[in-house]
């Protein structure tokens, strides 16, 4: 399914608040950002209980229930979790993994409220949810008469909006203070092999496990439980956090000229991750025209230039990490990348082999 646009959590609800009073609505996204957590907020806001349906469980008489004979005919009786006297929100999870022939049996329902002949409780509302094709997760093509019975949107993460929910919440400080340092890192693309990956979901699964095991923890067990919830380069990167807490090595310190690079073989994943929250403040913090500059930026980029000759006497390839490109970000301005070059030839020099 290609959805052009996509929305924040907050502007989900919102759009929830308005359209799926009136149409059904179906909201794709990845596993793990909070689509249903978010339909049962919404409920919870117009004051209605919320009934999830499972599609990847589902068979036909799940639904449409099994006939029975009533007054000399044959009359299908749809479960009791469906066939209710007060209105309710279904929601149809997972929708699209559901087999073609219970896809079949959702039409009178998604478009009348009707199965059968019960017929949903005047104020009812039904959303529905799914994983992409893009997401490794069970999916299954959707009817175009389905797809065209229905409201499509898709779900975004924001960390921003994110890190709001997660301190109501009281997510672990830990966590919160990894997110605020590395925002990229909140969710990532499903891998297409097997192995666990970062979603909000799976922050929250290691908050939990962190604030179960208490303080003080013991690095072996950040270790164990990062690696269990998160992809493998963001649980090293959290071991590597954690590891910078507990020796003191501060960023913000080493920016304002209060403490150096660590140097020591041993402090080399500190090293590196210091060097990645390095570089994604300053893609943050820097403009994209020099013509735009504060002074603030000047200093920024005279003291960054500084730290990046440092920490290229310490390790080349970390330090030209910082400066080159990849496909997870924008990179670096274009008038930071051409002083680094001007000032700090070596660096470009050997990163192209020159």
């Amino acid at each position: 399914m290609n959805i052009s646009t996509s929305v924040t959590q907050k502007q989900l609800i919102d759009l929830l608040l308005n359209v799926a009073v009136v149409r059904p609505v179906f909201v794709w996204g990845a596993p793990g950002i909070g689509k249903s957590s978010l339909v049962q907020q919404f409920a919870e806001m117009v004051g209605l209980p919320c009934v999830s349906l499972l599609g990847s469980q589902l068979a036909p008489e799940d639904l449409i229930g099994v006939p029975q004979i009533v007054d000399g005919r044959s009359q299908f009786c749809p479960p009791s979790m469906i066939a209710r006297e007060d209105p309710y929100c279904l929601f149809l999870d997972e929708l699209n993994a559901c087999t073609h022939e219970v896809q079949k049996a959702f039409y009178s329902l998604i478009l009348e409220k009707r199965i059968g002949d019960y017929v949903l409780p005047e104020g009812s509302i039904v959303i529905g949810a799914g994983n992409r094709a893009q997401d490794s997760a069970i999916v299954k093509p959707m009817s175009s008469a389905l797809i065209n019975r229905m409201f499509h949107v898709g779900l975004k993460v924001s960390h921003r909006e994110w890190l709001e929910w997660a301190y109501d919440k009281g997510i672990h400080p830990l966590i919160t203070d990894y997110i605020q340092t590395r925002p990229d890192h909140l969710w990532v693309q499903p891998p297409k092999h097997e192995e666990p990956f970062s979603t909000p979901r799976s922050w929250h699964m290691l908050s939990d496990a962190l604030k179960e095991y208490g303080n003080p923890i013991q690095p072996e067990t950040i270790e164990v439980l990062a690696n269990g919830c998160l992809s493998p380069h963001h649980a090293g990167q959290f071991k590597a956090f954690h590891k910078q807490l507990a020796n003191k090595y501060q960023l913000s310190a080493i920016l304002e000229g209060d403490a150096n690079w660590p140097y020591k073989p041993e402090d080399r994943d500190i090293l590196y991750f210091l060097a990645q929250s390095f570089r994604s403040q300053l893609i943050k913090e820097l403009p994209l025209s020099k013509d735009t500059m504060s002074d603030q930026h000047k200093k920024l980029a005279h003291r960054s230039k500084a730290l990046i000759k440092e920490l290229s006497t310490i390790s080349m390839e970390i330090a030209q990490m910082i400066v080159a490109r990849n496909n997870e970000d924008e990179g670096l301005p274009d008038w930071f990348l051409v002083e680094v070059v001007r000032d700090l030839p070596r660096l470009v020099q050997k990163k192209d082999g020159s």
